[in-house]
């Protein structure tokens, strides 16, 4: 008898039953049509809950180091530095002795409040950890005051906290944390802990939160899934389908099994594996397999005949067919009168597919043995991962350990509802058996022809002005697959991963009259977020349309925006933009050969404005001096918001300079950097990062930096007498 069965058997409860039967059918059944509590429950059923003194968020070491457990991944982003100073800054600290250590898989502890499952995205590691870890450090504070008070024989309110040291009477008496540790460990955390007024944070906000990960990363001494060696451990690489939607027919494996190195050969759900003593014979292995693939169900248009498709839909010379219709994303006043009128503007704009393109691509050591499994790798969705791979080896989620690693980048591929190569890691483990470890790997060429992207839009727009030439009407036609669309999490009317930043655009807010509609056509290509998911075009969309209703108003760009700001009621807009016009010289004359364009938005609850300095060299933007303000709430690490608004600067830049994914006949013709190509170090901008000052809680800073500097290169190209640009990336070539 399985597990799950057999614990149905000796006396589950009714609701876990119901969640078991569920799980069986199907993970996705079961978190589509369970309530968030009960699939928190069934997540964490037999996952380890034994937690030290201070809880699941802190331990202390009796040497006095602090560790902050971090529910979050680190893939480069940078949030352990922010999670930990959360902490440290309640706790008192001291901050040179102060590390972190990713947790261990359990949803029902280290759920991302979010998302409601334990996961990282949507540059939420930050703000959704904010109270939780300000109480768990003001508890542990707490308990070691009052083990200073017991044993002292003093009053509570006399104790100070500073760096690790507790003391009484000015340091007439004092112990260090590690002193202390054997009496706060028994003392009862407080229910309800006293948090720091902001106003004495004496961390927080300060240039001392530096990534803890800094020294671990630079001298190749930080751990990554690559980087796992163990005992009698093989490696698996996949063949997969060259066309999207593909499936095996049959496969002569007589040529690989020659390969020396090569174990075993067999056929899984996704391809057929090739399973080794090495990665390099597993690479042989397979190139070395013929494959007969049945593509009756594949997806094999390519991305001129679906880009066609797209714009006859947005223009009505193609009606949607199935189930798809058009679902209304935004509708004031009289819509139909969007239609009518003098437009100041009509224009469509197209974006590409978009890979992730991470530095370190898909990866995970899996071992299992009977119906244990552990996975070993740079967990994004760990409960997504223990969900999968519970379905594979038929046991309960909970029972599936993972160890998160550090990972080398995501921007959104290292999750998605299926767990797609972490799942073929179990499977290919499976199979083997005996709990002998194997390292499932992708290459570059894997990930890029055979991965998720960002789905490829296309926007038409047009727009008739008022007396004050301010949007009048407003009427907006967006045609995209849907990344939510059958997934777990829900399948909502409209997509808002496809529309955010353009329904809740404070062009749509100052307009009295808008039509704003989107159409999810089925389409057989793999669909996932990418960094600021539907920001990618709306940012664009938006913002390099408010550049040409300007300039149809004769305005100035900035001048343009307040009045739109002032009249959509858009404080936090209003306030990035001021700052960075002042601090760009916006009034003043750029450098000679260089113009300059502007572009704000708001994503993931913050506010970016940036202007760029941009020139043409060789018929192609080159782009030099970027000015950021960012409206982030209460600004945690300002170096590691500065580090997020260059990196995320360069990736918006790289995509909307260079990034194109292109299908024929349903095959990706690229497959590595050659062919995708991504900013140099060379053509990097300098980034300027200036924050708001804000007293409200934190929000993302993880993702509002990428989606603003394509616009802003584009107005700046509109500024020097450029065409409007309808289509991305800028070099086509």
């Amino acid at each position: 008898m399985n597990k799950p069965l057999q614990r149905l058997a000796q006396g589950a409860t009714r609701r876990e039953a119901l969640t078991v039967g569920a799980t069986l059918a199907g993970g996705a059944l079961l978190v589509g049509c369970s309530p968030a509590n009960m699939m928190v429950d069934i997540m964490s059923m037999g996952a380890p809950h034994d937690f030290g003194a201070f809880g699941p968020f802190i331990k202390v070491a009796p040497d006095g180091w602090v560790t902050v457990i971090c529910k979050h991944i680190e893939f480069g982003q940078g949030n352990h530095a922010g999670l930990a100073a959360i902490a440290a800054e309640e706790m008192d600290a001291d901050w040179d002795k102060v590390k972190t250590e990713h947790a261990a898989a359990n949803a029902k502890v280290y759920a991302n409040s979010a998302m409601g499952v334990q996961g990282t995205g949507g540059s939420s590691a930050i703000p959704n950890s904010w109270m939780q870890l300000r109480t768990a450090g003001a508890a542990a504070r707490a308990m070691f005051v009052q083990a200073a008070a017991t044993k002292w024989n003093v009053p509570v309110a006399e104790i100070a906290v500073k760096n690790g040291v507790v003391s009484h009477n000015g340091g007439a008496q004092q112990a260090t944390f590690a002193e202390l540790l054997p009496d706060a460990a028994k003392v009862a955390p407080p229910k309800a802990p006293v948090l720091k007024d902001p106003k004495t944070f004496s961390l927080i906000g300060t240039d001392r939160v530096r990534r803890k990960d800094a020294v671990a990363k630079s001298t190749g001494t930080a751990t990554y899934t690559q980087d796992i060696h163990l005992p009698n451990m093989l490696t698996a690489m996949v063949a997969h389908a060259p066309k999207f939607g593909g499936k095996v027919v049959s496969f002569d494996d007589s040529a690989a099994r020659k390969v020396p190195g090569v174990v075993d050969v067999f056929q899984i759900p996704t391809g057929v594996a090739v399973v080794a003593d090495n990665t390099w014979a597993a690479r042989q292995g397979r190139d070395a397999l013929k494959v007969k693939w049945d593509f009756t169900k594949a997806e094999t248009r390519g991305t001129d005949q679906l880009s066609k498709l797209y714009a006859d839909l947005a223009a009505g010379k193609a009606q949607p067919t199935g189930k798809t219709a058009w679902q209304a994303f935004g509708s004031k006043g009289e819509a139909a009168k969007a239609a009518g009128g003098q437009a100041a503007v009509e224009v469509t704009y197209d974006f590409p597919y978009l890979a992730h393109a991470t530095m370190e691509p898909m990866d995970c050591v899996a071992i299992v043995k009977g119906q244990s499994c552990k996975l070993i790798h740079g967990s994004q969705g760990p409960t997504l991962d223990q969900l999968n791979a519970a379905k594979i080896v038929g046991n309960l989620p909970g029972n599936v350990e993972v160890q998160t690693l550090f990972a080398g980048g995501s921007f959104g591929r290292r999750t998605n509802f299926q767990s797609d190569y972490v799942a073929e890691a179990v499977q290919v483990a499976k199979k083997v058996g005996g709990g002998r470890p194997v390292k499932l790997v992708w290459t570059r060429e894997d990930d890029m022809r055979a991965g998720y992207y960002r789905p490829m839009v296309h926007h038409a727009v047009r727009v008739t002005l008022d007396k004050d030439g301010l949007p009048a009407t407003w009427r907006h036609r967006v045609v995209t697959q849907s990344i939510m669309k059958g997934s777990p999490m829900g399948t909502p009317k409209v997509d808002p991963t496809s529309v955010e930043g353009a329904s809740d655009s404070p062009c749509l807010k100052a307009t009295p009259v808008v039509d704003a509609q989107l159409l999810s056509p089925d389409v057989g290509v793999p669909v996932l977020w990418w960094r600021s998911v539907g920001a990618t075009h709306t940012a664009f969309v938006m913002e390099h349309t408010i550049d040409q209703l300007a300039k149809k108003a004769g305005k100035d760009p900035v001048e343009y925006r307040r009045t739109l700001y002032a009249k959509a009621g858009a404080a936090r807009h209003l306030a990035v933009l001021n700052l960075a016009a002042e601090k760009a010289g916006w009034t003043t004359p750029p450098p000679a050969g260089w113009t300059r364009g502007v572009a704000v938005h708001e994503s993931f609850g913050s506010v970016v404005a940036q202007i760029a300095e941009v020139k043409l060299e060789n018929g192609q933007p080159k782009i030099g001096r970027v000015v950021t303000a960012i409206d982030c709430g209460t600004a945690i690490s300002p170096d590691q918001i500065a580090a997020q608004m260059e990196g995320g600067t360069c990736l918006g830049l790289s995509a909307a300079l260079f990034g194109k994914i292109t299908m024929k006949d349903g095959e990706v013709e690229q497959s590595n950097f050659d062919g995708y190509r991504v900013l140099r170090n060379s053509e990097a901008p300098t980034v300027e990062t200036y924050i708001v000052p804000s007293a409200n809680p934190p929000s993302g800073v993880g993702e509002p930096g990428t989606p603003v500097i394509a616009p802003a290169v584009a107005n700046a190209l509109l500024a020097m007498g450029q065409a409007p640009t309808t289509a991305l990336p800028f070099v086509k070539a």
